[in-house]
């Protein structure tokens, strides 16, 4: 076993990410003594051992522990240790929420990429893999919606392909798809709700709270019309991905190291 580990270990340092039909990744998943020895070590390198039911891939991260002692020895906040820029980042959240949050949904539903409706007696079946489910999208239509807020089309066409590069995303043609770590590396618990409830709270019709109308009398003799006043909350501010990155400087210090980190401000 301790062999077997040591191996499993050696082999996601190389590679980066291991597929999740991998023998050694299958144990890992399975066997609870093994994963056990797995933890032990990584945590002795204050490393951890990364993976999801909703991915096809495992791979390992830093624990939060040991990222403050290996990004935070510079003057300023290493958000993150792929090289990306803050438009970079922002890239990367947004093509996260147009893959990764309709492939969850359609996983939940036992829906396939190809089919147009649920399957009725799918919830007994399995999860559907990632790659059964995830659907690219168009580089022109990502082009034509966020080239603007981006750097436009050459700042764009940088950060893909280093996106690209270090396994978040991979191209065909006109599509931009889900690479190994686009579903491992993004902090889920803490992006879907700012994300659904905030930058795409208008996609998804998502109501704004209001309190209800106060109506109250102006005059204490009763004329024929009363004066009628109405009292709403004002608009709260929306958490974008792609707003001006010069206002969240500052926030790179408080932010996670890694690529979990939002890049969100607020608009009004």
């Amino acid at each position: 076993m301790t062999e077997d580990a040591q191996i499993l270990i050696a082999r996601l340092l190389a590679h980066q990410t291991l597929r999740r039909e991998d023998k050694l990744v299958k144990r890992a998943l399975s066997d609870e003594l093994f994963r056990t020895e797995i933890d032990t070590r990584l945590k002795a390198c204050g490393m951890k051992f990364v993976d999801n039911v909703y991915a096809d891939y495992v791979t390992l991260a830093l624990t939060r522990d040991s990222e403050s002692k290996v990004f935070g020895t510079k003057e300023t906040w290493q958000n993150n240790n792929f090289g990306l820029a803050r438009d970079g980042v922002a890239l990367l959240v947004v093509l996260w929420s147009l893959i990764i949050l309709p492939k969850r949904e359609r996983q939940e539903a036992h829906q396939l990429a190809e089919e147009d409706q649920n399957d009725m007696f799918g919830k007994d079946k399995p999860m559907p893999r990632a790659e059964d489910t995830s659907i690219g999208i168009s580089y022109r239509a990502l082009l034509a919606d966020f080239g603007e807020k981006l750097g436009k089309k050459t700042r764009m066409d940088m950060n893909l392909g280093q996106l690209a590069r270090v396994g978040f995303i991979e191209r065909k043609a006109d599509l931009i798809l889900e690479g190994p770590l686009l579903d491992l590396l993004m902090d889920t618990d803490t992006l879907k709700d700012r994300i659904i409830n905030g930058a795409l709270s208008d996609i998804f019709q998502i109501p704004v709270p209001r309190t209800p109308a106060i109506i109250t009398p102006v005059a204490a003799q009763k004329t024929e019309a009363e004066t009628v006043s109405v009292t709403e909350p004002a608009v709260a501010s929306v958490v974008t991905p792609v707003a001006n990155f010069e206002e969240s400087a500052n926030a790179d210090k408080d932010a996670g190291p890694d690529t979990n980190t939002d890049t969100n401000t607020e608009k009004e």
